[in-house]
């Protein structure tokens, strides 16, 4: 039991070393859900780093590696409401994981929100109170 304490307690360290973890929300002002999902963390005082995606949209290497913290494929990300889904054929099943991350980076309208990141884990607001999983 000791040396549990002990790892537990050098990790403990090592987090406190490393100081606050941030927290990043991709968020469109204009969704209610994103706009309730930054509201909760507020509420529980976290006051986390807002990125307006529609206006600095997430470059290609970005939106992969938030997919891989998100444990989603692409198509699980997107909008398949909006417009551009049905104009660009994104429905496709022929199209690659490159080809559905560049659609997304060249029209950020695509990507599901709010996206929420602590650390290393991401979760969907969708509920909003699912991003108090990784808090």
């Amino acid at each position: 039991m000791a040396s549990e304490t002990g790892a537990t307690g050098e990790r403990w360290e090592a987090r406190e070393r490393q100081g606050p973890m941030t927290v990043t929300i991709y968020h469109n002002p204009r969704c209610s859900k994103s706009r309730r999902t930054l509201a909760l963390l507020r509420e529980r005082g976290v006051e986390p780093r807002v990125v307006e995606y529609l206006e600095a949209a997430p470059d290609a290497a970005t939106l992969d590696a938030l997919l891989a913290r998100l444990g989603l494929a692409p198509r699980e990300l997107m909008r398949r409401q909006e417009a551009p889904y049905r104009a660009l054929g994104l429905d496709d099943p022929g199209l690659d994981r490159a080809a559905l991350i560049r659609a997304m980076v060249e029209n950020p309208i695509l990507i599901e929100r709010p996206i929420v990141v602590a650390g290393e884990r991401a979760r969907l607001g969708r509920p909003p109170e699912a991003v108090l999983e990784i808090l």
